[in-house]
């Protein structure tokens, strides 16, 4: 789906998920470094991410789209196999 055909609310949930993923790149520290976030502050974010999550899952199912796509490991091994059928002769 193109952005500009997105709602105004389905946009606004992209751009906060992309304004919050990057505040979280740019303020996470190198190993053993101290986060300059508070703990609660990083429970908030997680709590606006999994807001964030539920409304686009429910947009989505206000439009009739079933999203059954999941994230997976490019290694990971597939949980279907293609079977070739050979017409007999």
């Amino acid at each position: 789906m193109d952005f500009d055909s997105l709602s105004k609310e389905q946009q606004v949930m992209v751009a906060m998920r992309k304004t919050l993923a990057n505040i979280i790149k740019d303020t996470t520290p190198e190993p053993g470094m101290i986060h300059p976030l508070s703990k609660d502050t990083v429970e908030d974010i997680k709590a606006c991410f999994a807001l964030i999550a539920a409304r686009e899952r429910d947009l989505m199912t206000e439009m009739g789209i079933e999203n059954n796509a999941r994230p997976h490991f490019t290694d990971e091994t597939k949980s279907a196999q293609v079977v070739e059928f050979h017409k007999p002769k």
